[in-house]
């Protein structure tokens, strides 16, 4: 359960990735955690690139079994890998046309201080289309060494996170070649997030705006 939202209900989720796996390597666990707590949640996935090919298909599968029960509507873009930038307005149009669909509860998008282009440039555009929304800002680990300092977590179980662990084996064989993307790394970020906020295992979020209602 996300901690700051347990006074108000989740009935909406929006989940963005600029690539396939984006999003079960960054709020996996959360995606399960949450989808496991509240069947019937609706997801509103969108992902920018990879349509048309087999990392689709494997996406599909894939955010199927991160958000087990859910109402899941996943919308799979053709932006070319690595260029974002120089696809600014299809990338717009594309978040304009998901906000246009939900009014979320929770959104769950890449950070704005990801060294990767189409992940920073993502985050972006969804903190201008999403204005009032809680917008937590997922990491995904990698060779630039870019991990920040997280200001939200959502803690995880072990059985929790062992689940995304396999699921990400399990369902993106594309990208099993990397020498980063193994069961040990998705593990030990966990692990040392867990230790971060007392729990055995956690995903953590940068939070670029939040708002308070102390009063009531």
């Amino acid at each position: 359960m996300i901690g700051l939202g347990a006074g108000r209900r989740l009935d909406r989720i929006v989940a963005v990735g600029a690539h396939c796996d984006d999003i079960a390597i960054g709020a996996g666990g959360t995606l399960l955690a949450l989808c496991l707590a509240r069947p019937g949640v609706r997801v509103d996935a969108l992902v920018l690139s990879g349509g048309g090919s087999e990392r689709e298909q494997e996406e599909r599968v894939a955010l199927a079994a991160f958000c087990p029960g859910a109402d899941l509507r996943l919308t799979v873009d053709k932006l070319p890998d690595g260029r974002l930038p120089a696809h600014w307005d299809e990338a717009k149009r594309a978040v304009e046309d998901l906000r246009a669909q939900t009014e979320p509860d929770l959104v769950l998008a890449p950070r704005t201080e990801d060294a990767h282009q189409d992940h920073r440039g993502l985050a972006k555009l969804m903190t201008t289309a999403f204005r009032d929304h809680l917008v937590l800002g997922y990491e995904i680990v990698k060779w630039d060494g870019d991990l920040g300092r997280p200001v939200a977590y959502q803690p995880l179980s072990p059985e929790i996170a062992e689940r995304k662990a396999r699921l990400l084996q399990e369902h993106y064989p594309s990208q099993r070649h990397r020498p980063w993307y193994d069961r040990e790394a998705f593990l030990g970020l966990a692990r040392i997030r867990g230790i971060e906020c007392n729990a055995r295992y956690a995903e953590a979020f940068a939070v670029t705006k939040l708002t308070l209602d102390l009063g009531e």
